[in-house]
């Protein structure tokens, strides 16, 4: 016996552990077009999809790069150097984990996904990073936490990923930076300040 739907197709013959995961799938996909509802301008909500779309621009890794060299850089002390040395690799560490991942994956993305430099793991990464090195109050933890939680919404909004991807990507982001402070420490900025 099969059941088609949407052009998806399930032999109930199949392991069970197959039809589990197409149905899943089927679910993620079923509300992965629920929640796109800035995908265009003509969508429910397209009115609010310059504000979405900016949102999701600070979760871009090619401002946060910029912005990481530029203060490594500049940078008074080696404290500071060694910070943002270690948030510089954090974000060449996740743009080479997401290409890896995408690869390996093969799964096709959404019609509305032009930008596969956008990722879900970027942002738990960033967060987890600012929690831990930077970040000392109440208020301002949950700032960082609202901030990733809306840059991958967005995602989801504007349809970029499925619900599935973005989870998998908070997980992700979250263990990256979990590798990236097991790295060993460098003293890159010590002889860097010798020069």
């Amino acid at each position: 016996m099969n059941i088609v739907q949407d052009n998806f197709t399930v032999s109930l013959s199949q392991p069970i552990f197959t039809v589990t995961l197409r149905f899943l799938l089927a679910i993620d996909l079923w509300l992965s077009k629920r929640l796109g509802v800035c995908a265009c301008e003509e969508s429910p909500w397209g009115s609010i999809r310059p504000l979405v779309r900016l949102v999701e621009f600070s979760g871009h890794a090619a401002p946060w790069l910029i912005g990481t060299v530029y203060t490594l850089l500049r940078g008074e002390s080696a404290a500071e150097q060694e910070t943002m040395l270690n948030l510089a690799l954090a974000l060449l560490l996740d743009l080479l984990l997401v290409r890896i991942v995408k690869t390996m994956v093969r799964r096709r993305r959404p019609a509305q996904n032009r930008s596969d430099i956008l990722s879900a793991f970027f942002a738990a990464m960033c967060a987890r990073f600012f929690l831990a090195r930077l970040v000392d109050t109440d208020s301002m933890r949950v700032l960082v936490v609202g901030w990733a939680a809306m840059v991958s919404l967005s995602r989801l909004l504007l349809a970029r990923h499925y619900v599935a991807d973005v989870g998998f990507g908070l997980v992700m982001g979250y263990c990256q930076y979990g590798l990236v402070e097991r790295l060993p420490q460098l003293n890159i900025c010590s002889s860097w300040s010798q020069l």
